[in-house]
């Protein structure tokens, strides 16, 4: 039977968690809803998907090298809530009890993490736990992303018919999809001018930006006029945007499958966390994470 891996995606998953809960605090005044979501969500794929192994991934403070090709890159971004930061090192508390390993490396981001690990282990099945689609491109056969639908109960698994049927496009296309598009929560520019919609008719047309601007410059491309001359007067924007959409996938770490093993942790200490943190109600669940 093929072994089966989760990666939580922590920091997308936190901020998710944060403003999809009511704020909560334990007596001591440490707040705690982002956790909480963030277990609710980990404890829900762990029981759904029933994982060989899990891993966490976490961002850093430290500017990547999508900073340096791009000085406004996330630059619009209000600053991070102090609610979510104070929780941040609370969750790898948690994590760290639970026997799940963490990796997070100065100067990367979370999601060249991921790309990293996927790459290191393709005869796995692997689940990505996150709070939004960045994950998306990089979906496949044995690659899905286990996300967050309205709520935190409410969970959607995209596979490659779910991706194509909700952006029009392939996974392995969705670079190209965002290098027209653009990103707004990463303040990724795009092509301005061109929607969604446009741009996955673009690329269901000619398969990729590389493809649709050697048409262009052979002046082949049959588009529309406004279309054709949005995209020629934004070629390196569009080109940027591609190569700041695109996860790292041989980002440099020490990484041993075995190490990642799930099922091994002190239930003891676990609930001395939980009940730290107030969270009772999880103690109870606490078995739920025993199958092996």
């Amino acid at each position: 039977m093929e072994k089966r891996l989760i990666i939580i995606d922590s920091n997308a998953l936190l901020h998710r968690s944060f403003h999809a809960l009511p704020p909560l605090m334990t007596k001591s005044g440490q707040e705690t809803g982002a956790v909480y979501g963030y277990l609710l969500t980990l404890f829900k794929a762990i029981t759904d998907l029933k994982p060989d192994y899990v891993v966490a991934c976490f961002d850093t403070k430290s500017p990547t090298f999508r900073h340096e090709m791009y000085k406004e890159y996330k630059a619009q971004r209000p600053v991070t809530p102090g609610g979510i930061v104070s929780q941040i090192p609370v969750t790898k508390t948690v994590v760290e009890a639970l026997g799940i390993p963490i990796f997070a490396v100065e100067g990367v981001e979370a999601d060249d993490l991921i790309a990293t690990i996927c790459a290191k282990n393709p005869d796995l099945e692997i689940f990505i736990v996150s709070g939004d689609m960045d994950n998306t491109q990089l979906v496949n056969e044995k690659i899905k992303v286990y996300t967050l639908g309205k709520g935190i109960k409410d969970t959607v698994i995209y596979d490659i018919a779910k991706v194509q049927e909700r952006f029009g496009v392939k996974p392995e296309q969705m670079v190209d999809f965002k290098a027209l598009t653009g990103d707004p929560s990463d303040n990724i520019p795009g092509v301005e001018g061109i929607g969604k919609k446009t741009a996955a008719e673009i690329i269901q047309k000619y398969g990729s930006v590389k493809n649709l601007y050697e048409e262009l410059a052979t002046d082949t491309a049959i588009l529309k006029p406004k279309v054709k001359e949005a995209l020629k007067l934004n070629k390196e924007s569009a080109l940027m945007s591609r190569d700041l959409a695109q996860m790292k996938d041989d980002v440099e770490i020490e990484f041993k499958i075995e190490d990642c093993n799930f099922g091994k942790f002190d239930a003891k200490k676990v609930a001395e966390v939980f009940n730290s943190l107030e969270f009772y109600s999880l103690i109870d669940r606490l078995s739920q994470l025993v199958y092996n």
